[in-house]
């Protein structure tokens, strides 16, 4: 007998409670207990809501005892040069990191052995050798500005380059596994390895009697980045190819670089825009300022990752449904509950995050929990995006990249003007303001874009929903 939430809301709770309880545990059962496709996106998405639950948590820990080992200064330097390492890349491999999510499935449905082991290898290879050729010019150019820089970021950022072609593989392995649906094997090293790592190796070198510098933790970094890429490579490519007797790749290079590309522009945007705030403020203030606004906007992560764990879960199933021309309404059915899937939990989060927000802030130490007032301009612009859930994810795995990277492309021009308007008179609160203008903008245009191309509103719905939910009468 498999145990039942809604039997045991029926046994274990009082009348009144169980009826508003038992809609809830039936979704749940679904989820849990069901054999179909969207049971299994479910599934995933639930593991993976979970996974980064644990990995917000512990980035946030760790990210308080960097703060506290190094002080303002020392972590404002590691984290600015860390958040710059981290979108360079994931830019690097050109978009393959997203395009496997589409192709690897495509390949599977259609038993086609030749193109799926032919994608995967040159994915690798992409995804090693550009970023493993971005680093290197990053070196050089430090190096030949070593004149023009304070000497405060030289050699963490001659250091960190070293990890650029390990995070463009790792990007590229996480990429696999979602297609896969394994959000345990797509979450786990990135988000919860890699940051314990950073942290513990970051102890034992202060234990050691290392110097509680930039410098140090950013050691650490590379060190956890090349040992975490390394699981993944022994692991994944290994077990997408179990069964695959054929030894022969067919290699469609014009077709895959067709698709990754725009895909690219798409998240290299979207990387812009998420941590173009930081950079801006590393660029224009002190590295003081750079940890409070870095430590405001990690906090705000403990609300942002419901949004990349429903889009973790859910793109390789978009692209399934894209793939096999099954009815447009299928489509439109499983896009809405995937916005029903994000909002309502990011805004229970905010609620929760603004209550403890100071608390949470003077963690990091002293004068972070200035940094509140901001949460609350910077958590509008979070559920301005959870209200159209992962909208251009859908994009991206129906064959809408171009229009996607032009709608990333306006955001973020519009989100770096705002931030060199406001940055120098407000401070951090340009940053802020500038941020969340650009999302909300980014929000509205996303649900007007595919209300163009797929006839269907992916905002949303408020008490009427709600009311229907409680009813048990969504599909």
């Amino acid at each position: 007998m498999r145990l039942s939430a809604e039997l045991t809301a029926e046994r274990f709770l009082p009348a009144r409670l169980g009826a508003v309880a038992r809609p809830f545990a039936r979704k749940f059962d679904a989820i849990l207990l069901g054999e179909d496709e969207k049971a299994r996106a479910g599934r995933v998405a639930l593991v993976t809501f979970c996974v980064r639950l644990a990995a917000a948590a512990l980035a946030y820990v760790s990210q308080i005892l960097l703060a506290r080992w190094m002080g303002s200064f020392e972590y404002g330097v590691f984290t600015f040069v860390w958040v710059t390492m981290i979108i360079l890349g994931n830019l690097a491999g050109l978009g393959f990191h997203t395009a496997i999510i589409r192709f690897a499935p495509q390949y599977q449905e259609e038993a086609d052995v030749a193109r799926l082991r032919g994608v995967l290898r040159l994915g690798q290879w992409v995804s090693f050798l550009l970023p493993l050729l971005v680093g290197a010019l990053g070196m050089v150019l430090v190096w030949a500005m070593r004149g023009a820089l304070d000497a405060y970021w030289i050699l963490p950022f001659l250091v960190a380059f070293a990890s650029v072609p390990f995070l463009g593989l790792g990007d590229f392995h996480q990429g696999l596994a979602r297609s896969q649906g394994w959000g345990l094997l797509s979450m786990v090293p990135v988000y919860l390895v890699r940051p314990f790592l950073i942290v513990a190796g970051t102890g034992l070198a202060l234990w050691m009697g290392m110097d509680a510098v930039a410098l140090t933790a950013v050691g650490a970094a590379v060190f956890a980045t090349i040992i975490t890429t390394a699981i993944q490579q022994i692991i994944l490519p290994r077990r997408v190819l179990k069964d695959v007797t054929d030894p022969v790749p067919r290699y469609e290079p014009r077709l895959w670089f067709g698709v990754a590309l725009p895909i690219f522009l798409v998240e290299g945007f979207f990387a812009l825009l998420t941590n173009a705030d930081v950079l801006m403020v590393g660029i224009v203030l002190r590295p003081e300022d750079v940890a409070v606004y870095f430590a405001t906007v990690k906090t705000i992560v403990l609300v942002h990752f419901v949004y990349f764990a429903v889009k973790a879960a859910v793109a390789q199933r978009y692209a399934r449904l894209a793939s096999r021309d099954s009815d447009p309404a299928e489509l439109a059915l499983f896009a809405r509950e995937t916005v029903t899937w994000t909002f309502w939990p990011s805004l229970l989060m905010s609620a929760v995050v603004l209550a403890i927000g100071p608390f949470l802030l003077s963690l990091f130490g002293e004068n972070f929990e200035n940094g509140y007032p901001l949460l609350f301009i910077l958590l509008a612009g979070v559920c301005c995006r959870a209200a159209v859930g992962p909208a251009e994810s859908l994009l991206s795995m129906t064959g809408h990249q171009n229009i996607c990277a032009a709608l990333y492309a306006a955001v973020l021009a519009i989100n770096i003007s705002l931030n060199i308007i406001l940055l120098p008179p407000l401070g951090l609160w340009g940053a802020a303001v500038a941020t969340a203008i650009a999302i909300a903008t980014e929000a509205a245009l996303l649900a007007f874009i595919v209300h163009r191309r797929f006839g269907f509103w992916m905002v949303v719905n408020s008490l009427p929903n709600i009311r229907q939910f409680m009813r048990g009468n969504i599909a």
